[in-house]
């Protein structure tokens, strides 16, 4: 066996375990954070207490790290309802219901007459 009066080697030894260590570390944080970047792209209404839940979960273990990706991913954008008709349009005669004039009856003049009284 080698003697050497340096100890580059345990340094070097060190100094690697040290890395993987702090790689280690961020990395946990990194994955505790995903909930976080998912309710922050999906405008989640509930932004903070998933950041709040998330620190916990990382003192926790992750334990409750799977249900904060659920309740992330359940909320969805707004999307834009693509049946509606355009802005501006006119309604057709297919679109209106084939009771619609029988909505404009007693009940309705009934209550356009306590409008004008009041």
């Amino acid at each position: 066996m080698i003697q050497t009066d340096s100890r580059i080697l345990d340094y070097a030894g060190a100094g690697m375990l040290i890395f993987v260590f702090l790689i280690l570390v961020y990395g946990i944080i990194y994955i505790h954070d995903i909930p976080y970047e998912i309710v922050k792209r999906r405008q989640h209404p509930h932004q903070d207490a998933i950041h709040a839940a998330g620190w916990v979960s990382l003192f926790t273990l992750h334990a409750i790290w799977p249900f904060l990706w659920i309740w992330a991913m359940m909320h969805r954008p707004e999307t834009p309802d693509l049946t509606a008709a355009p802005a501006g349009a006119q309604p057709s005669a297919e679109d209106t219901p084939p009771d619609a004039d029988r909505l404009d009856g007693p009940l309705t003049s009934r209550l356009r007459c306590d409008d004008e009284e009041a």
